[in-house]
């Protein structure tokens, strides 16, 4: 059974356990404590027929912009509702849409913030979802993204659980695997990792010691970047660890650590809501490379191999999750994307030096297996190979390289290079070494690379 299905059904039976309890909840409010715009709001979600009515009679006589932005999460909950699609439309003057539309709508305007006390709205509509979610929002929490954007994924807390210091097997027990399987490769200080993404497809994070660095793969299927993070501080504290919260931020996950519980961007490497947002906190990116697993196992004989005991009852079949997802063109939740010049799910190659930041459409190296580009005064070399997603970074000496006699030697001005996992090496002994990046889809890119897109 594939991951959209179970997500899919997950949502459907959560959406039907909130609905059920909606009445419930309502009569449990103390509304004494509760602002009246937030009491109103909660009453169009939960309240009974003649509440919903009323409150959104209220807001129309009020006329402000204010309320939209609970609207539109009311509206995800209650898409047949016709007086509140009537009430957003009169307050907004945009034309009747589904809930996906209004939120492009609520992204492009900025200028409609919520209202006093969202906060508090938010808080308790992720509770009816999942009593859990109050680890992550609840009254007067910090953040820097927009809250009204927070959208929920379809899973509870955990419920795609992390794998932390998974269980490891040699090359030549990976029975399991085929030649032309994904795999995310890593190589710290010679220790080198395969971890294939039939399996990272069920669990879209891992926390692990590699090579004697505590690291953290956050992958983000819908957005199609395992990004690697080291996760200690070097404040002297225990390694972050980090899950998958159930909550998205224009269709990328957003990821927690389970010492404070605040949010992080996936893409971005930030805390984002809680506790440590405002900390200026951001983690250090390492390099991954994306590969079959026959060329990852031939460029690293004594690789270790992510085993199937997991510890969770999954099908770990080549091609099983998300497939229905990774070969539609679609995107599964809202977000903005300039698609002029690439399709939204076209892969790209980002790489990620602080300061210099910059990518490339994975299409290119269809044309050349090796471009040579420079990043703000920063030389760099690529290797690629489109068809495995592969590619590879290394910090340029500004000669040009291209192809030499095999898969894995080069030619520059200067004489031949050698590639290994994490150096081009040349006959003379000069280094190049590796630079951390890795593949995405292109919307998620586009979304990053726009100025003011993910934080105040």
């Amino acid at each position: 059974m594939m991951v959209l299905i179970v997500v899919r059904r997950a949502y459907a039976l959560m959406l039907s356990m909130f609905l059920c309890v909606m009445p419930l909840y309502a009569q449990a409010q103390d509304v004494g404590q509760t602002p009246f715009i937030v009491e109103q709001s909660l009453k169009v979600l939960v309240g009974s027929a003649q509440d919903r009515e009323e409150s959104l009679a209220t807001f129309e006589q009020r006329g402000s912009l204010d309320v939209v932005p609970a609207l539109i999460q009311a509206l995800r909950f209650n898409p047949q509702d016709t007086q509140l699609r009537a009430t957003l439309v009169k307050l907004t003057g945009q034309p009747d849409q589904s809930w996906g539309d209004w939120m492009l709508w609520q992204e492009n305007n900025p200028q409609v913030e919520p209202f006093e006390g969202f906060d508090i709205f938010k808080s308790r509509v992720a509770q009816l979802i999942d009593p859990n979610f109050a680890a992550f929002l609840y009254p007067g929490v910090q953040y820097s993204i927009r809250l009204e954007e927070i959208a929920w994924g379809g899973v509870s807390k955990d419920g795609i659980p992390s794998l932390d210091n998974p269980t490891l097997i040699s090359a030549e027990d990976a029975e399991y695997l085929k030649n032309d399987d994904l795999v995310f490769g890593v190589s710290i200080n010679g220790d080198a990792r395969a971890y294939p993404l039939r399996i990272m497809n069920w669990h879209e994070m891992f926390n692990d010691v590699i090579g004697g660095v505590p690291v953290a793969l956050a992958y983000c299927t819908l957005c199609g970047s395992g990004i690697l993070y080291e996760t200690d501080l070097g404040d002297g504290k225990e390694p972050i660890i980090f899950g998958s919260s159930g909550f998205l931020y224009r269709s990328n996950k957003l990821m927690y650590d389970k010492q404070t519980h605040s949010l992080w961007n996936q893409f971005t490497g930030r805390p984002v809501v809680g506790f440590l947002t405002g900390s200026k906190l951001e983690l250090k990116t390492r390099p991954v490379t994306i590969t079959t697993w026959k060329q990852w196992h031939a460029h690293n004989p004594d690789t270790k191999v992510l085993s199937l005991e997991t510890g969770f009852r999954r099908n770990y079949g080549s091609g099983v999750a998300y497939r229905e997802y990774f070969s539609s063109p679609e995107l599964m939740f809202p977000v903005s994307v300039d698609q002029s010049d690439h399709a939204a799910k076209s892969y790209v190659f980002v790489l990620r030096v602080s300061g210099k930041e910059k990518a490339w459409p994975l299409s290119d190296f269809e044309k050349s297996k090796v471009i040579n580009d420079t990043v703000d005064g920063l030389s760099v070399v690529l290797v690629g190979d489109a068809k495995t997603r592969t590619v590879r970074a290394f910090e340029g000496n500004g000669e040009r390289f291209s192809t030499g006699s095999d898969t894995n030697s080069f030619v520059s001005e200067s004489g031949k290079w050698q590639l290994t996992e994490n150096e081009l090496i040349s006959n003379s002994g000069e280094k190049l070494q590796r630079l951390p990046g890795h593949i995405s889809y292109w919307f998620a890119w586009n979304n990053y690379s726009q100025a003011g897109q993910f934080e105040r």
